[in-house]
């Protein structure tokens, strides 16, 4: 990344105001202020030293800060709104600026259930208004090489991934706060099961779900592991495990991996991702292999694997660029996003439908739903 500075050389930038002071709003804050397309004109926290973490991040010290939305909004006036809060915030937020006039990205998940992602969407179009959800796998070149790769293996398809995360500290303590509304498989199945959807390009039709919970420290009824089994119509099946909190185990936590009728595509862990917390092993790559299944005469591979280097991939600030390069685009051009949010009430809805599987010990059709 460049030096940070703030925005400069457009004559009309997007006014943004980032609400969440935490990891991912500083990130999008820095892309905010290496985009000349974009002007950071302030930060919304309940955590003074989370706005001060944030000025710092961005070295503006005098940006201007609130300590909630509602005065940021009539004060500031900004022309779009960045929403990095915990998930429950996410549909009150992101309705809060839109109806103000207000373009919104909100972090995933849209909301806490497909009612409110669906209030949100229809305040978005009622207001003539642009609202991307950050969906950061799909600005990532590995993961979209991935899902390209994947989607040349026949079918059905069979899709296995993970994110275990051994979380202690601040990290677990981020993690305990999360799961007040949400557990793991809700929080980041979007990402994957959204990658299974544009992999297979089929709709999912019944999801099934286990979890348990492995800490005291977990309010009861909650679950800070889960894997989950998905049916698609296609005929295609996948699985996604979830796990959050100082007990989870360091081996087999980074799966990414696609199996078809001509053979495997796999994401390869870097040496970052060899400690699960580290936010950067959540989304970087080492390379991808590709195994062609094809036999010959002989019973041997006709072909062998490939290993396609990844090493120069962005990192997790570059990758929160090229979100923002995308809403920037979303506000300033013709681009429709009817699909992205279609895409982002199929995820959303299959990830709700795993929580109530395990909560009712019952496969859930996504068709009934």
């Amino acid at each position: 990344m460049s030096e940070l500075k703030p925005s400069a050389g457009e004559s009309n930038p997007v006014k943004v105001l980032v609400v969440g002071c935490g990891r991912m709003g500083i990130s999008h804050a820095k892309a905010y202020c290496n985009n000349p397309g974009f002007k950071l004109v302030g930060a919304v926290s309940r955590s003074m030293a989370s706005i001060d973490q944030l000025r710092d991040a961005v070295a503006i010290p005098d940006l201007p800060a609130r300590m909630d939305l509602s005065s940021a909004l009539d004060e500031l006036m900004p022309d779009a709104v960045c929403i990095a809060t915990y998930p429950e915030t996410h549909a009150s937020f992101s309705l809060a600026a839109l109806r103000k006039g207000a373009h919104v990205f909100v972090e995933k998940p849209l909301a806490p259930s497909v009612e409110e992602a669906q209030e949100v969407i229809a305040a978005a179009r009622e207001n003539g208004k642009k609202l991307v959800v950050g969906y950061i796998l799909r600005h990532h070149p590995s993961w979209t090489r991935f899902v390209e790769l994947a989607q040349t293996l026949g079918k059905p398809l069979v899709l296995r991934m993970n994110l275990n995360q051994q979380s202690f500290g601040e990290d677990w303590r981020i993690h305990l706060n999360l799961m007040r509304s949400m557990s793991p498989i809700v929080d980041c199945g979007v990402h994957y099961i959204d990658v299974m959807c544009q992999i297979t390009g089929a709709r999912p039709q019944f999801v099934h779900a286990i979890g348990a919970r492995l800490s005291a420290e977990i309010s009861p009824g909650q679950v800070n592991y889960g894997q989950l089994q998905v049916g698609f119509s296609d005929g295609s099946v996948g699985w996604y495990e979830a796990g959050w909190g100082p007990m989870m185990s360091q081996e087999a936590f980074f799966v990414k991996d696609v199996i078809g009728p001509r053979g495997a595509v796999s994401l390869v862990a870097t040496k970052i991702a060899e400690q699960s917390g580290e936010i950067e092993g959540h989304t970087k790559t080492g390379a991808i292999r590709l195994h062609h299944a094809p036999l010959g005469a002989d019973g041997k591979f006709l072909k062998a694997d490939e290993l396609i280097d990844t090493s120069n991939e962005p990192d997790h600030d570059a990758l929160c660029a090229l979100e923002q390069d995308f809403f920037l685009q979303s506000i300033r051009g013709d681009i429709s996003l009817d699909r992205h949010l279609e895409d982002a009430i199929r995820s959303l809805q299959v990830v709700l439908a795993a929580d109530r599987s395990i909560h009712e010990g019952c496969r859930v059709n996504i068709t009934d739903l």
